[in-house]
């Protein structure tokens, strides 16, 4: 099992966040690295922490006009499709569990027409002492908990504007198409 060595709680992070800068949320580093300096502590976040055996889900812990926070719950074995962040960056930090985050090249795209051509890059993890960034070169990404694995997952993301829409891919299929995002609970109410 992977510890960090000290965790903060959920709140201790969220007002860190809104301490820094905008210049802070343009690079990906600093982001990066507030996340593995403060790593979260998994009792805190159980007002955010909701689970769907069908789909991952999505939980709403804070928004500014300048980021927001959410909790992703993953159960075993559950995917995430092919996505993009709208051009925004992205951090992922993994509180509980272990994820893994597969990255894509996008070659070439046609939204109207609904058609794309992926390459794969690489596939990293993601733990508690090792959050990741999504490269804004190639944004392109999946995160997956691995049956493999074999425990429950959850991942916090920090995105670097708020978005409600995003563009999914078949790689296997070469489509696209622009989806509507929701949140399962904001604020930790359910919606």
């Amino acid at each position: 099992m992977i510890t960090a060595a000290k965790t903060i709680p959920i709140d201790k992070l969220v007002s860190g966040l809104r301490q820094l800068p905008e210049s802070a949320f343009s690079p990906i580093e600093p982001i990066r690295r507030f996340l593995q300096d403060n790593p979260v502590n998994a009792e805190s976040l159980g007002p955010y922490l909701t689970w769907d055996r069908q789909h991952y889900t999505r939980n709403l812990i804070d928004r500014t006009p300048l980021y927001e926070l959410m909790a992703i719950c993953w159960e075993i074995g559950q995917v995430s499709s092919v996505h993009n962040h709208r051009d925004q960056n992205c951090w992922m930090a993994v509180p509980i569990g272990r994820l893994l985050v597969e990255n894509f090249h996008l070659v070439d795209q046609d939204l109207q027409g609904g058609r794309c051509r992926l390459e794969p890059l690489n596939t990293v993890e993601m733990n508690i002492s090792q959050p990741c960034a999504v490269d804004p070169a190639d944004p392109v990404h999946r995160v997956l908990n691995p049956r493999d694995l074999g425990e429950r997952a959850v991942s916090l993301h920090v995105y670097s504007r708020p978005f409600d829409t995003c563009v999914v891919y078949s790689p296997e299929q070469g489509t696209c198409g622009e989806i509507q995002l929701h949140f399962n609970t904001e604020y930790g109410k359910p919606k």
